[in-house]
């Protein structure tokens, strides 16, 4: 089964380059990946029908007993088969659905190939963590299928409804989850059945929350208003998410978990009043329905509400009925939309009051679309009928219900009746329908699968016995699956409910005026409207209120909450309990008395670059202090960084006026300063009831140990970062790109891939002497803005720093060193490279984009954790090889070095990305503004002037 979902995210991955080399036929191989879970279900089907299960299990987070279980039984085996099935026929038609180059094409197929996988997940998965992922999964890939159009309005709306539903649920579910399997001690859906489950209201809260997701999932009311508006997306997507997959994964999870919960409090009384209130309304708002599309989307809104009163029923009988009514469903319904699909590709139109005399010109597609829409309304002898008689039969104690569903489903044969005459009936005073030619792999997914139903029907006998282990959970099952059961109460209703439907269908003239004005007063998308705008309005009066525009308010709010809740605590707590020593240095109460200094003088200056300067030794006195505790590395990053930051700092504030502004009064400003003042008091208290508080022996004294072992280092803050710790420097990495990322769009950068301009070289002029150019950009620069004697220096030592940067790269590993702090030398490098020469010299001196380095180095860094997976051990892991060179010697590397080089890839590209961000834009916008005494400005001529 894992290989299964290997196989489809493979093929997710090599669909966009596939469909870009070959076109959509790329689809008809990419269908070998849903066809292939197909098949394996299929060959799967003795050991099924016997009641077996399939188990797969392998360790994913062993440390929180988190595995990926996956199960597969009779339920999630008809899952797969459908999953599966419709998905690799959905794939052959978008081979011949799109047109070749159609936009977004290959994005299109790369996300329904991983939908299919997500879902492939979802109902294979055993433990309901797992299963959430992969319902998240579905969510997000339905969104971009949905949200496909993108530029069309309705495309995107329609996407955000989905996923905001859709996802609400999905949250609300989780917690359910949570609560389950915290008191029950197990997150397996095939333990709870034996686990002893919580009662009372907390049980009650927990399965109210998960079928909230549930019911949400699969557009139940009071979540049906997404569905609809979803036919915006592309035929295939609707035959396969609204028919066959995604609306299915509610109706799934309550079969799941009903033998488990179905008699739970609010389970039946929430499944049986949200089904049949959609069922009666889905298929009531059908019948007005000029769209096919939309007819057939409020036909599934109305039959996932009858699948939703079934399966949740928590009977033996109707557990059977629901899982025939489910293949069914998915068998005709899918059909159906890819008939409309044909039709709306080849005439432009789904309306059915423009379309008239298709039955005459396309036969076969008639064919398919009434074996379809007859196995919709429960016409023998197709496995709709089948379905039907059952469901109606376990029903028969229930009389209410019974009437209920008996109403559902004359209004299905209403709609199945309106939708068949709609497409292919002939209309007076309308032109005859042309459709042109319909290609093989058009017609074949439809023709198979109206024919699959016409094909189960007579083969109840096989289905019953393959869907009996599922019954069989609920208990002794009193009913089959047949065809024929001889005259019954099941079957005089069917015929009730055909006559009904019959009557509707025929009287629909009369009727029109009726429909038209009995509907729901506010529409499910109304609904959704209304409330989207009270949250936006809420907003904009919430942010009215709040946000005031200062940023001195917001961080004054913040500190004082800080100060008086974990400071109020601290005084009444008073947490601390070992004697303080103040210091063990008479030097360090000197470095801090520079610090305070630093810090009161700051927190006074009036000019920008005062306080930025005297924030700098604050910096550069923290790192004194790590050199008179003995901590050199610490030291060393502590010098960068607030080098750096002084860097950045400088470029900033030439956009920023000298001097602070005089607005704050002095009182206001005393305010201020004792609020930095507590904070800092407060900070100080929780650094030492945080140090006081430990109980158990610090995991760091294992690390001095671990990195002469494990990391084959000697320098313990190295080894910690790229071996020890080093999940925690991969999230970082990734923070570090999105800041840059961040960066550049804040701050109007373009392109952050390709190289940078460069100054094409000045024509020289006749007469004068050629100088000597030290920086190739130097010249650029107006005369005034030149420091040749920073351009010589920077030429002298430019590639000196770039080597030093580069053996504390490979010397980090057992002395002061390593990625990071070579990356800030490197920057550091680059900066001044920029301060001598100007935009254009920043461009000489790194020729290639920012974001290319940034990438490389984060696969670089993701790439060496993969290698170690590859190789059986754990991500990360490093390993010691040995090599004997010739001339130099015995010597051994460690991977991790390299895990180290993308974090030195990381820190130049993020350096590069501020420079070109805060330095070359800047400059840029300057020079078009016409202040030249603002930046490095560029003579345009190429000439000193």
């Amino acid at each position: 089964m894992l290989v299964l979902l290997i196989l489809h995210l493979v093929a997710a991955l090599a669909a966009a380059p596939l469909v870009r080399w070959w076109g959509p036929r790329a689809c008809y191989l990419l269908a070998l990946a849903p066809a292939a879970a197909f098949g394996w279900a299929l060959a799967r089907t003795p050991a099924v029908a016997d009641g077996a299960a399939v188990v797969e299990t392998y360790p994913w987070i062993r440390q929180l007993g988190i595995e990926v279980a996956l199960r597969v039984t009779t339920l999630s085996w008809l899952m797969t088969l459908l999953v599966g099935g419709v998905g690799a026929l959905v794939l052959v038609y978008s081979g011949r659905y799109f047109a070749p180059g159609a936009l977004g094409l290959a994005r299109f197929v790369a996300v329904l190939v991983a939908f299919a996988g997500a879902m492939l997940g979802l109902v294979l998965a055993d433990d309901l963590l797992l299963l959430y992922v992969c319902w998240e999964l579905t969510t997000i890939f339905s969104y971009l299928l949905i949200g496909h159009s993108t530029e069309r309005r309705s495309s995107r709306w329609a996407a955000a409804q989905a996923l905001t539903v859709t996802t609400l649920g999905g949250l609300a579910m989780l917690v359910g989850f949570v609560m389950l399997g915290t008191r029950t001690g197990t997150y397996r859906w095939s333990e709870l059945a034996t686990a002893a489950l919580p009662g009372g209201a907390y049980l009650a809260t927990a399965v109210s929350l998960v079928l909230v997701g549930a019911l949400a999932k699969s557009a139940v009311l009071p979540f049906t208003s997404w569905l609809p508006v979803a036919m915006a997306a592309p035929t295939p997507v609707s035959a396969y998410l609204h028919a066959a997959a995604m609306v299915k994964a509610g109706v799934y999870l309550i079969g799941l978990l009903a033998p488990v919960l179905a008699t739970a409090g609010p389970w039946r009384p929430v499944v049986t009043l949200a089904g049949l209130a959609t069922m009666v309304v889905g298929g009531w708002a059908a019948l007005r329905q000029t769209d096919l599309k939309l007819l057939l989307a409020y036909g599934t809104v109305s039959q996932l509400g009858l699948l939703v009163v079934v399966v949740g029923a928590g009977t033996p009988d109707a557990a059977l009925a629901g899982t025939a009514m489910l293949l069914a469903h998915a068998l005709f319904k899918a059909a159906l939309f890819l008939v409309v699909g044909i039709v709306d590709h080849g005439a432009g139109t789904r309306d059915l009051r423009e379309l008239s005399g298709l039955g005459r010109r396309e036969p076969l597609l008639t064919a398919v679309a009434v074996l379809a829409a007859a196995s919709m309304a429960g016409l023998p002898p197709l496995v709709g009928f089948v379905a039907k008689e059952a469901v109606l039969a376990a029903f028969l104690d229930r009389p209410v219900v019974l009437a209920a569903l008996v109403a559902g489903t004359a209004l299905t044969v209403a709609y199945s009746a309106r939708f068949v005459w709609g497409a292919f009936g002939g209309r007076p005073g309308v032109a005859p329908t042309d459709i042109g030619r319909i290609g093989v792999p058009l017609l074949a997914p439809p023709a198979l699968l109206a024919g699959a139903g016409l094909v189960a029907g007579p083969a109840a006998g096989v289905l019953d016995h393959v869907l009996r282990p599922y019954a069989g959970m609920f208990g002794p099952v009193a009913k089959d699956l047949a065809l024929w059961h001889g005259l019954s109460p099941a079957l005089g209703l069917s015929a009730v409910a055909v006559a009904g439907g019959a009557a509707l269908f025929a009287l629909r003239g009369p009727l029109a005026p009726v429909l038209a004005r009995l509907h729901v007063p506010v529409s499910g998308n109304q609904g959704y409207e209304w409330i989207t705008r009270r949250f936006d309005r809420l907003a904009v009066e919430v942010t009215a209120v709040t946000q005031r525009g200062s940023l001195p308010q917001y961080l004054g709010t913040i500190l004082v909450a800080l100060v008086l809740v974990p400071g109020g605590a601290l005084l009444t707590a008073r947490p601390w309990q070992e004697p303080i020593t103040w210091w063990d240095n008479p030097l360090q109460v000197v470095v801090v008395t520079v610090i305070a200094v630093a810090a009161v003088l700051a927190v006074g200056a009036r000019r920008r670059l005062t306080a930025m300067l005297l924030v700098g030794v604050t910096g550069y006195g923290s790192a004194l202090l790590f050199v008179l505790y003995g901590a050199p590395d610490l030291a060393l990053t502590q010098f960068l960084v607030e080098t750096a930051t002084i860097a950045i700092f400088v470029l900033v504030l030439r956009r920023l006026p000298q001097r602070f502004s005089a607005r704050p009064l002095r009182r206001s400003r005393w305010v201020r300063r004792a609020i930095g003042l507590a904070v800092g008091l407060v900070a100080a208290g929780l650094a030492l009831a945080a140090g006081g508080a430990r109980t158990a022996p610090t995991i760091s004294d294992a690390f001095p140990g671990l990195a002469v072992a494990e990391g084959y280092g000697r320098n313990v803050v190295n080894v910690t970062l790229v071996d020890i710790r080093a999940w925690d420097t991969m999230g970082e990495l990734a923070v570090l790109v999105v800041a840059a990322t961040g960066v550049a769009s804040l701050v109007f950068q373009r392109s952050r891939t390709g190289p940078r301009p460069r100054r094409p070289e000045a024509a020289r002029r006749p007469g004068r002497p050629e100088r000597p150019v030290w920086l190739r950009g130097g010249p650029t620069l107006t005369e005034r803005r030149r420091v040749i004697v920073l351009e010589v220096v920077t030429r002298l030592l430019f590639h000196t720093v770039v080597l030093f940067s580069l053996f504390l790269l490979v010397s980090g590993h057992n002395a002061p060193g390593g990625g990071f702090a070579g990356g800030l030398v490197a920057g550091l490098a680059l900066v001044v490279r920029y301060l001598a020469g100007g935009r254009y010299e920043l461009a000489e001196a790194a020729p290639v984009g920012a974001g290319t380095v940034l990438g490389v180095g984060l696969a670089v860094s993701v790439g060496t954790g993969v290698v170690a997976l590859l190789t059986g051990a754990p991500v990360l892991t490093s390993t010691k090889i040995d090599l004997s060179l010739p001339l130099v010697g015995d010597l051994y590397v460690v991977t991790s070095i390299f895990f180290d080089v993308g974090v030195y890839l990381v820190v130049v590209g993020l350096a590069l990305d501020i420079l070109r961000s805060f330095g070359a834009e800047v400059d840029r916008h300057i020079e078009a503004a016409g202040r030249a005494d603002g930046g490095l400005a560029v003579d345009r001529t190429g000439e000193r002037t």
